[in-house]
């Protein structure tokens, strides 16, 4: 048997030794032939072509995919990190235009005030911020931030937007509680100011729904009055300062009795934001009855001031007359001697 071919059964076997001899042999030629001559070429090209190409185009498309994929999310990333820059920046752009909205308020309220102080200057007068309020829509009753440690009383006048508010009508150390002129049933001595002619302006909270109060008992037969006048506080309230503003008249009409006119009265006041307002700190001059001195007092008062006189000249003639006697006796006396 071939010492390089065993049989083994019905197998044949290379040794190993000489299997390795005969593919380098076979390589060599390959190479060989590869580098001298064009023979495989073609087919090499071929094969690359067919297995080669479609794989480079794969990879290629694949490495394009990732590479977008990953310029996309840089790009969120960085438009996320714009996003919450410009998000801070909005927030802070709100907290001012906030701010500023407020300050052009406050300063839109104090100028308000500040033009409503020279309308009444006249008056003394204290700024107060309301700080609680009745339930509702409007402002009949509300709590301002000053008091008696401040120098107010009751019976104050409360004025704001130009015209009459109302008055303090309950009053603490540091707080007073103002009732308004839309107020059911309550009333206000009022005038006609282009005509002096009095009338009562009543608050009511229904028809305030319309924007209006009622007033009454207005004389007016020479029928001067229109619409559109306007109506202030009258000199003879015994609560109220003259000639406060309090609205424009927006309907009158005769009373059944045809002596007297009532309608209604759009007051100068937004009774639905009121922020601020001032206090007139001077009170209405008014009567003590205790103090008053009737006529028969007065009578009595006068007779016996005639009497204290009379006896008072009496007294002093009497005295004046022994003065000259005094005098007589001495002159005789000196004569004499």
């Amino acid at each position: 048997m071939s010492p390089v071919i065993k049989r083994g059964g019905d197998k044949f076997t290379i040794p190993g030794k000489y299997l390795l001899f005969i593919l380098t042999i076979v390589a060599v030629a390959l190479m060989v032939i590869t580098l001298t001559t064009n023979l495989f070429s073609g087919i090499a090209n071929t094969i690359a072509g067919m297995v080669v190409v479609p794989f480079q185009r794969g990879i290629t498309a694949a490495g394009t995919f990732l590479i977008d994929e990953a310029g996309r999310l840089e790009n969120i990333e960085q438009l996320q990190k714009e996003n919450e820059e410009l998000r801070a920046q909005v927030d802070q752009l709100t907290e001012q235009n906030m701010q500023l909205t407020q300050d052009r308020y406050e300063l839109n309220t104090l100028r308000e005030l500040y033009e409503l102080d020279a309308q009444y200057e006249s008056y003394e007068k204290v700024g107060a911020h309301v700080i609680a309020k009745d339930s509702g829509n409007w402002f009949y009753s509300f709590i301002i931030d000053k008091g008696l440690d401040d120098g107010l009383s009751l019976d104050m006048n409360i004025i704001a937007d130009g015209g009459l508010v109302g008055r303090i009508t309950t009053i603490g150390p540091d707080w007073a509680k103002v009732t308004t002129i839309i107020a059911d049933n309550f009333s206000v001595s009022g005038m006609v100011l282009s005509t002096s002619d009095n009338l009562i302006v009543t608050g009511n909270l229904e028809t305030y729904e319309n924007g209006v109060i009622t007033f009454s008992k207005l004389q007016d037969s020479a029928d001067i009055v229109a619409v559109g006048d306007k109506v202030v506080t009258s000199n003879i309230s015994d609560k109220y300062l003259p000639e406060i503003l309090i609205g424009y008249i927006t309907t009158i009409e005769s009373d059944s009795n045809n002596l007297t006119k009532s309608g209604t009265i759009t007051p100068v006041v937004d009774f639905e934001h009121i922020d601020e307002v001032l206090v007139i700190t001077t009170l209405k001059q008014t009567v003590d009855d205790s103090t008053a001195v009737s006529a028969e007092d007065l009578s009595s008062y006068s007779s016996s001031t005639e009497e204290s006189e009379d006896k008072s000249t009496e007294t002093s003639d009497s005295d004046s007359a022994d003065g000259e006697n005094v005098d007589d006796e001495n002159t005789d006396d000196i004569s004499a001697q």
